[in-house]
């Protein structure tokens, strides 16, 4: 039995950060119930392309919906509507949390807020992931995750330090918000067993951005350094840390204890400068990093990337530098089963990543993402009403 089993969690979420986090709860066990307005077409990623599952023509085919959605229930609620909220609320009741990532203002509006729903069950956790609070001038604004890169320093430190600022490429600030999330809901829900009282808790997609500047922000809040890019995407301190040309292209070097110097040193044929006093610690390598760069370039082209990475073989820390299409097609993905599938109701197979948390003696049987409203009848019966009233409710914004 996974760990989050007989966890039941609520969810109004669109797009990446709410549904990274609610999928993390459902592959571990959780159950997780989307709330979707099939009026306006449920959650907008449903839409997005311009990669589907081919032969799909439902509104689950979307690739990036899949890749955020796998393991959850869907059902079609209008929250403005009466039905709609008599059925929601009854939901509530049956769950342990309500989650929303929407603009700061909208929480209230929907009516997701503890305020409100602390009535209908005073042990629910209501967790707000949003872009900037639910509070203040930036309530109202539209929070993206380039946005809080932008703002909280990502830019400025990535890329050359002799090219333009650039963006992480990946959607990082959306996906260790929802981490968070998944995080808070989990720590709220134990309390709320324990004590009887649910609340209301907020993550922001500006906030996680910042709080993740980690020791960069501690080196120029306690010491006023002021971090920017390095060459070769070095480490700003450690060295050799960096990458290095080979033979056929790129290699990833982090030699970021004083042993393993000596020990590349050897590998690549070259001891002496193991002993060489330019380069003996961490800060002469460093004050002499420019010079190692050229050195190390002309020692690692002697070989390929692959010939190193049989040298080095887990003696010295590195990495090939892949591309998405390598990085998923490399022989130890493989071997550590990290890619898996998804059948579609239609029987087409998806390959999708397998969580990165492992139980010994447990599986993961992946499902893949709802199509919109899919579960509506279950839960419908699920909640006792009759078919009388089922058709009520589906002339008043359920369905």
């Amino acid at each position: 039995m996974l760990p989050l089993t007989g966890l039941r969690i609520v969810t109004v979420e669109q797009y990446g950060a709410g549904p990274f986090g609610t999928q993390q709860l459902a592959d571990l066990g959780a159950e997780v119930i989307k709330v979707e307005d099939a009026a306006l077409g449920g959650d907008v990623s449903r839409s997005i392309g311009p990669y589907f599952v081919e032969g799909d023509d439902s509104d689950a085919a979307s690739l990036l919906f899949q890749g955020l959605n796998r393991n959850k229930r869907s059902i079609a609620l209008d929250l403005a509507s009466e039905g709609g909220r008599l059925v929601f609320h009854d939901l509530v009741r049956t769950a342990d949390a309500v989650a929303g990532n929407n603009r700061g203002d909208v929480q209230e509006k929907l009516g997701l807020t503890y305020a409100e729903l602390g009535q209908v069950k005073p042990t629910i956790v209501c967790a707000h992931l949003t872009g900037y609070g639910r509070e203040g001038e930036r309530a109202k604004w539209p929070g993206y995750d380039y946005l809080m890169q932008a703002e909280t320093g990502y830019f400025s430190v990535t890329g050359e330090p002799d090219g333009p600022p650039a963006r992480m490429g990946l959607s990082v600030v959306d996906f260790m918000a929802g981490t968070y999330m998944a995080f808070a809901i989990v720590s709220s829900v134990l309390n709320a067993r324990d004590t009887g009282q649910g609340r209301d808790v907020d993550i922001t997609l500006f906030d996680t951005a910042l709080y993740n500047l980690n020791y960069l922000a501690t080196w120029y809040l306690g010491a006023d350094h002021n971090q920017g890019r390095e060459p070769r995407s070095s480490h700003p301190v450690l060295t050799p840390c960096q990458l290095y040309k080979t033979g056929d292209g790129w290699i990833y070097l982090m030699c970021n204890k004083e042993k393993f110097w000596g020990v590349l040193c050897d590998k690549i044929g070259r001891p002496e400068w193991a002993d060489d006093a330019r380069f003996s610690r961490f800060p002469d390598r460093l004050e002499h990093r420019a010079l190692l760069t050229d050195m190390l370039d002309e020692a690692l082209s002697a070989k390929t990337t692959a010939a190193w990475m049989d040298e080095f073989a887990g003696a010295v820390p590195a990495a090939p530098l892949n591309d998405v299409a390598h990085a998923l097609e490399n022989p130890f993905v493989t071997e550590r089963g990290r890619v898996q599938q998804v059948v579609q109701p239609g029987g087409q197979a998806v390959r999708v990543l397998a969580p990165p948390i492992q139980f010994p003696g447990e599986t993961y049987d992946l499902q893949p993402a709802p199509t919109l409203g899919g579960d509506t009848d279950d839960l419908l019966d699920e909640l006792g009403y009759d078919a009388k009233t089922q058709a009520q409710l589906r002339e008043n914004g359920v369905g």
